[in-house]
Order: C-alpha cells, then structure tokens, then sequence
C-alpha cells in the first residue's frame, strides 16, 4: 500500500502568527489599506483620504499592520511612507476575490433557474 507523506503540522506559535495577521487584516479599513499598498508605498494623508477617517483613527489601523508585520514604514521628510512588507498578500487577495466572484455567480445562475418558467 502507498502512503502519502503527512502534512507537517505547524507548531502552536506558528498557528497564532498567523491568526495575527488575518485578525489585522480582519478589519475593512485596514484590508483596504493593505490593498491599496499592493501599488506601492502610500503616505499616511494618501491612506487617510483613502479609508475616510479620522488621522488618529488611521494611525491606529497602521499600528496594527505594522505590529503583524504587514506593513512597514519609512520617514521622508515631513511624511511617514507605509509600504507591504507581507509578500504574497496579492494573490491571496486575488484568490479570495475569485472565491468571492464563484460564489456570486453560483447564486445568480440559482435565482436565473428559479425565475424560469
């Protein structure tokens, strides 16, 4: 009989390491940031205008990011530039996004087949 290998099972640390990068990318105003940095470093009055909060309120949602390691930042001058430091968030976005997309489409072809004669 042939056996598969068994997965690895990560460690207990490892599993809340991640659990602390999906919970500050749980929120939709931080999802949003993290996005929108995908196209390159933003500054914090760009994201500000972006999420359409408050500065304190964006400052917060970016301590957030940075404390998981998600995003990292960098002074310029007067400005303070964040960019993504999580590599292969882009095709997780993209990957949940097409989940997203199967499903609507799922729920549309149901409601066409119910309103056919």
């Amino acid at each position: 009989m042939n056996h598969l290998p068994l997965r690895r099972m990560p460690n207990r640390n490892y599993v809340e390491a991640q659990a602390r990068i999906f919970k500050a990318l749980g929120h939709p105003s931080r999802l949003l940031m993290a996005e929108a940095l995908l196209e390159g470093p933003l500054c914090v009055a760009e994201l500000q205008h972006l999420v359409g909060a408050d500065m304190s309120t964006v400052s917060r949602h970016l301590a957030v990011l940075k404390s998981a390691d998600i995003v990292s930042d960098e002074k310029r001058g007067l400005h303070v530039y964040y960019s993504l430091k999580l590599t292969g968030l882009g095709q997780f976005l993209t990957s949940t996004s097409a989940a997203l997309d199967k499903r609507v489409q799922e729920r549309q072809a149901q409601l066409t087949a119910m309103m056919a004669p």
